[in-house]
């Protein structure tokens, strides 16, 4: 009796099941299932999906924590801690301000509800959220008494002494703030499987200024901005200095580059060269930019200035003249 079970069946179930292995047929009949074979690999992409689907569970900073339904009919989960208490960390809620080559400390403190008295020796890391929001700068990490900084803050990070409070203490302590340190801060407390973190604000006082080369407007890309700023003893600024300096007063036509690698330029005045007379005031953005091949010009923050400095607006026939005195 003549079997019903057709080669192109039987290459589609042999793959199936063992993926890479391939059967071997005579030239005409590889030729009929050629159509079949195409879609191989898009079965093994859904299969692969679908086993992968079943095996998901929602986790927090790499633990998984257990939910338990409760008994009242409210819809409402019940935490299952592993400690036996709920670990509580709090940071400042206001940003916290400085200046450049001063010291400064960002409030962190952690607690348990309820208090279950001493703990054995947890663990604090500090890390900086980056403007563009990608990968976390380390800062510095302790187990007790012992403090490891890394990068820029070796030798200048260190947690506060605890004092006599309820609170445990997690405060950063940094030495000779610099004008990259502005930013925002992780504070993430870690006992045991319990992990929990706030965000500190950072912010350095200081002045904005619109940076155009000697050779003409928009001649910078990215790095040729930083290096700029850099060499007027400044730092390219980040969009809430830009903020606080167009709320303050700035109004300036030309775009220029930001620490984000975004194109930006402040306006309070609407006008035809800067984005039409019917836009509301605030800051116009061009968004991200090419760091190497688009050319703008620069917005550099500076905490002092070692000496006064003109610049002409490029709006209108004229331009306007903006001139910032020494600090």
């Amino acid at each position: 009796m003549e079997s019903d079970w057709h080669p192109c069946q039987a290459v589609l179930a042999f793959s199936w099941l063992f993926g890479g292995v391939t059967a071997v047929l005579s030239p005409s009949a590889a030729q009929a299932c050629f159509p079949v074979m195409l879609l191989l690999p898009l079965l093994l992409k859904a299969t692969l999906l679908h086993l992968a689907s079943g095996f998901y569970h929602p986790f927090h900073n790499g633990f998984y924590y257990n939910h338990i339904m409760n008994d009242n009919g409210d819809e409402q989960d019940k935490v299952d801690y592993f400690s036996g208490s709920k670990l509580v960390v709090e940071a400042s809620k206001d940003p916290v301000y400085s200046y450049n080559g001063a010291n400064v400390t960002l409030p962190c403190h952690y607690r348990y509800e309820p208090d279950q008295g001493p703990k054995r020796k947890i663990r604090i890391k500090w890390s900086k959220l980056r403007d563009d929001y990608t990968k976390e700068q380390d800062v510095m990490v302790a187990i007790g008494k012992t403090n490891v900084a890394f990068g820029d803050f070796k030798g200048r990070a260190h947690i506060r002494q605890a004092g006599e409070t309820s609170w445990h203490e997690a405060s950063l302590v940094i030495s000779d703030v610099r004008l990259k340190d502005d930013g925002k801060y992780r504070c993430e407390v870690i006992d045991g499987l319990e992990d929990e973190s706030d965000i500190v604000d950072l912010r350095l006082q200081g002045i904005v200024f619109p940076y155009q080369p000697p050779r003409g407007q928009y001649r910078l890309n990215f790095h040729e901005a930083e290096q700029a700023c850099q060499d007027q003893g400044a730092i390219l600024a980040n969009f809430n200095q830009l903020f606080q300096a167009w709320s303050e007063g700035l109004d300036w036509c030309n775009a220029g580059w930001l620490a984000d690698g975004t194109v930006q330029y402040p306006i309070r005045l609407p006008r035809k060269p800067c984005g039409g007379v019917h836009l509301a005031p605030g800051i116009r953005s061009y968004g991200p930019r090419h760091r190497h091949l688009h050319r703008f010009d620069a917005f550099c923050f500076s905490s002092a200035l070692r000496g006064g400095f003109c610049a002409r607006d490029g709006a209108g026939v004229l331009g306007k003249v903006l001139c910032v005195p020494p600090s």
